[in-house]
């Protein structure tokens, strides 16, 4: 023996004498484990023992700093044990691995759980002085997901790891189990009431659940038979000697009970000869089979044919019903269902369980748009003898002839549509609007004559003008009939006279509607005609820019309460379409006063050129006063032609020869006494105003 070994033997001797073991424990989640007396050399015959211990679903990891042992062949003289779950994770000695002794170098000790023991061992001797090592351990999470993928107990579909620890869950429509790792469905309360339909186990053709328990209920109405039909796909897992000990499928219809049905062969045609079903299906926890789907029908008593009314028609049109089936009785585009004397638009029909009908065949009755509403100032014309008011029937609206026409662009003829409506193709259900004629009176003029000094005008060749009066029969202006129901007229004929000292126009000046009213139709000044219309007012309206110092925009506006009657001596006056030329030739009627001053007995009228507007600005100007763009003048420069005093607010016309139309292109409105050579009678210019007027009235021509 060599005095190396004898040396071993001896200290061994002393060790087992006076060394004992000096266990260390240690709880906390990380921590660090040195040799005895590092960074200084360990003592000789020392053992330590570290138990590191932490919270159970995590392992530990210990891992080296700094390593320097005594070497020797297989780690019998010093060296590091680290030890878990009875069984030897790893020894280290020496300072570099050899063939006989390794050292821990980069290598990480993991422990299987999470208990892990460390035990350092130094001999007799420490010859080299050695520094021993310098471990740190740190408690890191176990992975159970993935370590228990090939266990029977892993989770059914998913696994969740945390620290510490994992739990299982299910995918949608799923619930967990009470063993926290399966997977199962709530599927005992399913109800078809349908009179066909498909079930099948949860999740078909994917593998059923485990560890469920399901019932499916068909419920139909008493008179209904029952008949299930598996599909050949057909996988319930089962057993070779006993019948159905795990996973099976029942049935149940009053007191007939079929199954339990397993394995891969499916039940035949099963009647069940009732009109409520149960089907139960139960699976335990294991087993990877893919189910069972199943059709349902229901058959019951069948009903007499059917055969479609006159003029309608059956949804669905089959040659035999049976019970709890639906029909759907319609009737050809304009006919409707007359049922009990009720008109529907569809009738719906179903097979009742004693074998009748719910309902008797119904009729289909033409449809029957009723009288077309009346047209006011208009006539309805039938395109049949009898007035017919039926589907397809057609009415044709006209207008009260001469004196109305159509206002839009369609021939008024109507049509009994399928929705029961008189319908136009360009108006749709709207009806017509009856427009006054305008400008086209029955008697044309003869001659021309004079207002100032002047003759009279032919009764009817005015049927427009206007006589505006106070309640005492007075008349005090003229006027001009706008549409159905509007007067134009001067603005300073709808006010008293304004305050030298104070030209402020407010609604005090303004004439009240029931101090005046308007005379239509009239020819005689003061005597009764046997043709005039005495009609009252409803509001006045003055053109917003009309200034009553200068007449400048003098329009004004009487709406009336009624309009009157048309007929050969009132009609409207038609706008101007375009401006009024020079030169053009206008006639002005009135009931103004002429020569001398007299008042004249009947309606007067004159014949007068349209004057440029420069030459009128420029004549008026040598006296001080202002033509404006607003006002147009007419008459004659030797004079003796023009409007007078009570003439305001009546028409300036002028006539479309080749339209056969009279347009109103002014309104008298102001003048530099009457006649007077060189000062031309001043019109409003009734185009500068149009737009006003129209936005006021809505009247067109």
């Amino acid at each position: 023996m060599s005095f190396r070994w004898l040396l071993f033997y001896h200290a061994l001797c002393l060790s087992l004498l006076k060394a004992s073991t000096h266990v260390v424990e240690l709880n906390d989640m990380f921590g660090q484990i040195q040799s005895p007396g590092y960074p200084d050399s360990y003592p000789s015959d020392s053992e330590v023992t570290w138990n590191i211990t932490v919270p159970e679903g995590f392992r530990i990891k210990l891992y080296f700093m700094h390593f320097n042992l005594e070497s020797s062949y297989l780690c019998e003289y010093d060296y590091v044990k680290v030890e878990a779950e009875d069984q030897v994770l790893a020894t280290f000695c020496g300072r570099e691995t050899t063939d006989t002794e390794q050292t821990p170098g980069q290598e990480v000790v993991l422990s299987p759980g999470f208990f892990m023991s460390v035990t350092f061992r130094s001999d007799f001797s420490n010859e080299e002085r050695f520094t021993g090592f310098d471990a740190h351990y740190m408690a890191v999470d176990v992975d159970e997901c993935k370590e228990r993928e090939d266990e029977e107990l892993s989770c059914d579909h998913y696994c969740h790891n945390y620290i510490g620890g994992y739990y299982c869950s299910c995918r949608f429509g799923y619930i967990l189990h009470t063993d926290n790792r399966t997977c199962r469905v709530e599927c005992s309360d399913n109800l078809f009431t349908q009179m066909t339909g498909m079930i099948t186990s949860p999740d078909y053709p994917n593998p059923y659940p485990k560890s469920s328990e399901c019932l499916y209920t068909i419920g139909l109405e008493e008179g209904f038979v029952i008949s299930l039909q598996f599909e050949d796909t057909f996988d319930i897992e089962d057993h070779p000697e006993v019948p159905c000990p795990y996973d099976y499928i029942k049935i149940k219809a009053g007191p007939n009970i079929w199954g339990p049905f397993c394995g891969e062969k499916a039940p035949e045609l099963i009647n069940t000869q009732s009109h409520k079903v149960q089907i139960m299906f139960h699976s335990d926890n294991s087993g990877e089979n893919q189910g069972w789907r199943l059709s349902y029908t229901a058959s019951g008593n069948e009903c007499p044919e059917l055969h479609p009314p006159v003029h309608g028609n059956i949804e669905p049109l089959q040659a035999t019903y049976s019970f709890k089936d639906q029909v759907i009785v319609t009737c050809d585009t304009g006919y409707k269902v007359l049922k009990d004397y009720m008109v529907l638009d569809v009738l719906q029909m179903e097979c009742l369980k004693d074998g009748t009908w719910s309902h008797a065949m119904p009729t289909c009755e033409i449809i029957d748009c009723g009288v077309p509403a009346g047209l006011e100032h208009g006539l309805i014309t039938f395109s049949t003898r009898n007035n017919l008011t039926t589907y397809n029937s057609e009415i044709r609206y006209s207008c009260q002839q001469p004196f109305y026409k159509i206002l839009q662009n369609t021939t008024g003829i109507y049509t009994c549509s399928a929705l029961g409506t008189w319908v136009n193709e360009a108006l749709g259900t709207s009806l017509p609007t009856c427009h006054p004629v305008c400008g086209v009176p029955k008697f044309s003029r003869k001659m021309m004559a004079k207002i100032f000094n002047g003759h009279q005008s032919q009764r009817g060749t005015t049927p427009w003008m206007a006589m505006m009066v106070e309640q005492n029969g007075q008349p005090f202006c003229g006027g001009s009939l706008l549409g159905s129901k509007w007067i134009v007229t001067a603005a300073h004929c709808l006010h008293r006279p304004m305050d030298p000292e104070d030209p402020t126009l407010d609604a005090s000046y303004l004439f009240n509607a029931s101090e005046f009213k308007i005379i239509m139709g009239k020819h005689r000044r003061l005597q009764s005609d046997e043709n005039e219309q005495h009609l009252q007012v409803n509001r006045s309206y003055l053109h917003p820019q009309y200034n009553p110092t200068t007449y400048e925009n003098d329009v004004g506006l009487v709406e009336l309460m009624e309009g009157p009657t048309l007929n050969n001596f009132v009609m409207p006056i038609c706008l101007p379409e375009d401006p009024t030329q020079e030169g053009t030739m206008a006639i002005v009627t009135g009931w103004g006063k002429q020569f001398l001053r007299r008042l004249p007995e009947k309606l007067m009228e004159i014949e007068i050129p349209i004057i440029g507007h420069h030459m009128c600005q420029k004549n008026y100007a040598l006296i001080g006063d202002k033509v404006t763009e607003d006002m147009i003048c007419a008459g004659d420069l030797e004079g003796g032609k023009d409007a007078c005093m009570g003439d305001s607010g009546g028409p300036m016309v002028t006539l479309d020869r080749e339209k056969g139309q009279w347009y109103l292109v002014g309104i008298v409105s102001w003048g530099e006494e009457c006649g007077q050579k060189t000062h031309y009678g001043v019109y409003s210019d009734v185009y500068h105003n149009k737009d006003w007027i129209q936005r006021t009235t809505g009247v067109v021509n």
